[in-house]
């Protein structure tokens, strides 16, 4: 019992003196494409938290496409229920956060899987918009199949100016369409990061401070987190609260290969830009 007060003692000592994080993005753009409609319910809370941090940042208005359940062929292992269950959460992420944390009527939420034409059409639009002075940072939260979808319906002379943050080899390599290699072959930049599960992939209590906190933008942030915690069809995110793929993010936010861009971000960097927003950013003034 020592131990686990030690710890936890120690964890709050951290948290209050870690210090604000410098906002310092590149020029640019961000799109986001995620799925959460396979079996992998992390993109719940990633959605929440990748939301909640643009906004927390100021940069809401950078962001210029968000697609989710981009698993456009869903494994056999999650039933047809379930996957419907998933499109309707994960959309329920997107919107929910953006009506919660404002700034973001300027975009759709794009299912990717029931509008597949319509999500490759924006993606490639916002690459084709691209510049050496206004590139498109692409966040690869899911299957790479709807980037090269994208990419491959969008003028080539644009690509150079398109750039694949990535953090996770299994992101890369599960697409029907497209395997990482191949996304490569279009002559964009690879950005990738060190796994983001290593320190955001955290016990359920590491969390509670958010659950816990009377301010409902907050909470709604820890409810989306723990909507997958309680899923049912797979059970690696028990006891787990996980926003792995907003680490790819925060990197963006904070500097990503250009600006020094914080590389492994933990909890408590989350926390302290959420709480340091929530609490300049009264729910009124919104």
């Amino acid at each position: 019992m020592l131990k686990y007060i030690l710890v936890f003692c120690t964890l709050l000592v951290v948290s209050s003196l870690v210090a604000a994080p410098k906002i310092n993005p590149p020029a640019g753009r961000i799109a986001i494409v995620a799925d959460g409609n396979s079996p992998d319910p992390d993109d719940l809370g990633g959605t929440a938290v990748s939301l909640a941090l643009l906004r927390a940042a100021g940069l809401e208005d950078r962001l210029v496409h968000y697609s989710h359940s981009c698993d456009i062929i869903p494994v056999k292992r999650i039933s047809k229920s379930a996957e419907k269950e998933r499109h309707e959460m994960m959309a329920l992420s997107c919107v929910g956060t953006a009506r919660r944390w404002g700034g973001f009527d300027h975009i759709g939420f794009i299912d990717a899987k029931k509008n597949l034409d319509i999500a490759i059409a924006d993606l490639a639009k916002a690459i084709n918009a691209s510049s050496a002075d206004d590139p498109l940072w692409i966040i690869e939260s899911g299957e790479p199949d709807l980037i090269g979808l994208a990419l491959d319906a969008s003028s080539k002379e644009k690509h150079q100016f398109v750039k694949v943050i990535t953090h996770h080899p299994v992101n890369d390599n599960t697409g029907e369409f497209y395997e990482w290699e191949e996304i490569l072959e279009f002559d964009v930049e690879e950005v990738r990061i060190p796994d983001q599960n290593i320190l955001l992939k955290v016990d359920e209590e590491r969390w509670d401070w958010a659950k816990n906190h009377p301010d409902h933008r907050i909470k709604w942030v820890w409810l989306m987190g723990k909507m997958a915690e309680v899923d049912d069809v797979v059970q690696f995110q028990k006891g787990k609260w996980d926003c792995s793929d907003a680490g790819m993010v925060y990197y963006w936010i904070t500097g990503a290969n250009i600006n020094g861009g914080e590389i492994q971000p933990a909890v408590y960097d989350v926390r302290k830009l959420l709480l340091d927003y929530a609490e300049s950013k009264s729910i009124d003034a919104l």
